[in-house]
């Protein structure tokens, strides 16, 4: 019985010693298969974001070739131009080939874009001058555009002081002991203290660009050419607005035609052309959806880049 007994405790231990070299054998396996599917999914993550950033560098170099042939008929910036076209949502493989088999491998892409006038909007850097002086007839027109867009209009008084504080150079009067950085986007206002709603409101009326510049008649809203112009009121700005709809105005003197002589087109003010605008890319690959905003400068015939933003990265909607 002794030796029966022993003889089943072995088999015993050795069924046991078998069970668990399965489990941990089946443990290390399992482990692996996860690794390596961990790595392909790393791997597809990171090839799919490469792809999408390549070709937001596409978009981004169709919106300077339409810019760039745009500028070579010399004329005024108008909502008729064809960079004022968006470009639709399309399938990538209908710009690559002609042939649609030889694209079906991978996940179906599609490319949209959209080029709109920064000058369209009120360039907040007009508000101080290099030096960090605050420009009175810049800040006056800042209120009155905060106000008409039902914004309180101390916030201009608040943007005008951040930006002062952010460009004078250091021993300044009445400079800032903590100035803030220089904003370089309309959602960086929040830096000089700007709460979300206002930004909200005022976001489609205002822009930040390096320099100072002149607001275009073309392009511009009721809103921003009534600010723009001391002593003109919504209605006069809504007429001119509805005057260039029909034929765009090819030169300052074409709309003061249109306006009381008592209110004056400043030239350093406004503008019938434009040499900034912003570019907005956004291509859908697969489940994923990535926007790219950059801001461009027209330097003639030339476009070049300012500021590239990856402005969205969100699952596409179903």
């Amino acid at each position: 019985m002794s030796r029966s007994g022993s003889r089943l405790r072995q088999r015993g231990a050795a069924l046991l010693t078998a069970m668990l070299i399965v489990v941990l054998v089946s443990s290390l396996a399992s482990a692996m298969v996860w690794q390596q599917w961990r790595a392909v999914q790393v791997e597809s993550a990171e090839r799919a974001r490469t792809q999408s950033a390549w070709i937001l560098c596409g978009a981004l170099d169709w919106a300077r070739l339409i810019l760039r042939e745009d500028a070579k008929s010399g004329g005024a910036t108008t909502l008729s131009d064809p960079w004022a076209t968006p470009l639709a949502e399309a399938r990538l493989s209908s710009f690559l080939a002609a042939d649609k088999t030889s694209t079906d491998d991978g996940p179906e892409a599609f490319l949209s874009g959209q080029i709109t006038d920064a000058q369209a909007r009120y360039n907040l850097r007009n508000l101080v001058r290099d030096d960090g002086m605050v420009v009175p007839e810049e800040l006056a027109a800042a209120r009155r555009l905060v106000e008409a867009v039902g914004a309180a209009p101390d916030i201009a008084d608040r943007m005008a002081a951040g930006l002062r504080d952010a460009v004078s150079p250091p021993g300044s009067k009445d400079r800032s002991a903590a100035p803030p950085l220089l904003p370089r986007t309309v959602a960086q206002l929040s830096w000089l203290g700007v709460d979300r709603e206002t930004l909200r409101r005022i976001a489609p009326f205002v822009v930040i660009l390096p320099v100072r510049t002149p607001i275009n008649l073309n392009t511009a809203s009721r809103e921003v050419i009534a600010a723009s112009v001391d002593g003109m009121d919504l209605s006069a700005a809504g007429r001119l607005v509805q005057s260039r709809q029909r034929t765009p105005f090819k030169a300052i003197s074409e709309a003061q035609a249109l306006i009381p002589p008592s209110l004056a087109l400043d030239a350093s003010r406004v503008d019938v052309r434009s040499n900034f605008f912003e570019v907005r890319g956004r291509i859908r690959l697969g489940d994923r959806v990535l926007e790219e905003l950059s801001l461009v400068e027209r330097r003639g015939t030339n476009v070049v880049a300012l500021q590239r933003q990856r402005v969205n990265l969100r699952d596409a909607p179903q």
